[in-house]
């Protein structure tokens, strides 16, 4: 008897501790999200066993929640609506929001495609042909974390909608050494699905994320840091400062992995270059598109058919002669790619344009290059506005 009293009162204890984390919250109805509740747990329980163990807890009813508590980690995972919550120290202090179920697993009942690891080889230069929901399981090698990776490609009146988490479908973190640990973070960005050239270039800007790669993972080229602005690694905002930093210059110190990508302070993984893990780079065929500008023209790898021959394309920027000028304001010293002002655009110096795109077999795209600006340098159409980091809904 005094055993089962006590199973009891720890059963009490448990589940009045329970009540006690989320009676803060207003009780909604769970009926309609109970299933996506279930499956969300089983992943978790699956893919996060550092966190949410031991498995197969019974789901618990509680204040408008759906609560699993898992003893083996001492923490919480619950939903309402479709809102997804964590509690337990391991997160931090407090019951803690950390999404909602899509950004974990497909909802939808279409079929999701696993793209952990894999190579690209499509060259439709449309985004709409690749449309579908897709998914991967990955490692940041750094903390030995699993994290998974969504991302659906839709498409609607003329515009390409990629949604996702920003997690890509390789490993991440070899070689890097990033100020903040990567985390999910959903996004949204819409492009066209038939782009045109403008009559002029649109310039880059930090107001701007560039692209967003067929894994979900955006390209955010340019870093906030200047020659004599703060510490020299952010807070250069204003667009037009001279001598902006540039990430990919090994002279440099921007913590980037060996996919040439780090995160910003959201925890948000973004590429500077080559993510190298997405295409086939040994010269043997050409290279697909790897993703898809804010203006819609594809970006595809670095080789092409040059009437016949299959070899890189060439960027047509080069490194100023000379010295950088000196006194106040200016770094002096010699133009070595240290910043993104060292170099110059001269044409027809490579295969590619000012925006490093060109024209191949009547299509227009942006080409991967193993020489500045890497990616791209302009927008060589007119870019959506949800790539605009200041636009309502563009960023979380």
């Amino acid at each position: 008897m005094l055993k089962i009293a006590t199973t009891l009162l720890r059963s009490r204890i448990v589940l009045s501790t329970i009540v006690s984390l989320f009676t803060c919250f207003t009780a909604a109805t769970q009926a309609d999200n109970r299933s996506d509740a279930e499956a969300l747990f089983s992943f978790a329980e699956q893919q996060h066993t550092t966190y949410f163990s031991p498995p197969g807890q019974t789901t618990q009813e509680l204040e408008g929640y759906l609560v699993r508590y898992y003893s083996g980690t001492n923490t919480y995972l619950a939903t309402r609506g479709q809102e997804v919550y964590v509690h337990g120290s391991q997160f931090g202090v407090g019951i803690i929001r950390v999404g909602v179920i899509a950004d974990f697993i497909n909802t939808s009942g279409a079929a999701v495609r696993d793209i952990t690891d894999a190579i690209l080889l499509e060259r439709a230069a449309s985004c709409a042909e690749y449309a579908g929901n897709y998914s991967s399981a990955v490692t940041d090698v750094k903390r030995s974390l699993n994290f998974a990776g969504t991302l659906e490609i839709a498409v609607a009146n003329g515009l390409c909608t990629f949604t996702s988490n920003n997690i890509p479908n390789h490993d991440f973190g070899n070689g890097g050494s990033f100020a903040t640990p990567v985390a999910a973070v959903a996004h949204s960005y819409s492009m066209t699905a038939m782009p045109t050239l403008a009559s002029a270039s649109t310039a880059l800007t930090l107001e701007w994320d560039n692209a967003v790669m067929l894994n979900g993972v955006k390209v955010d080229v340019w870093a906030a840091a200047c020659y004599g602005v703060g510490d020299g690694k952010i807070g250069c905002s204003n667009p037009n400062q001279p001598w902006r930093y540039d990430p990919m210059s090994p002279r440099n110190n921007f913590g980037t992995d060996d996919h040439n990508a780090h995160t910003q302070p959201t925890g948000a993984y973004h590429y500077h270059g080559n993510p190298k893990a997405l295409f086939n780079a040994n010269g043997g065929a050409t290279s697909p598109v790897v993703g898809f500008a804010a203006d819609g023209f594809p970006i595809l790898g670095t080789y092409f058919d040059a009437s016949g021959v299959i070899r890189k394309a060439t960027s047509s920027y080069r490194l100023k002669a000379g010295s950088r000028p000196t006194g106040a304001g200016n770094p002096g010293g010699t133009y070595d790619g240290t910043y993104r002002d060292d170099y110059e655009y001269v044409a027809g110096l490579g295969d590619l344009d000012r925006c490093n795109g060109m024209t191949v077999n009547g299509q227009y795209g942006y080409y991967i290059t193993d020489n500045f600006p890497y990616m791209m340098f302009c927008f060589s159409g007119t870019p959506h506005t949800s790539f605009n980091k200041l636009a309502a809904g563009a960023r979380p």
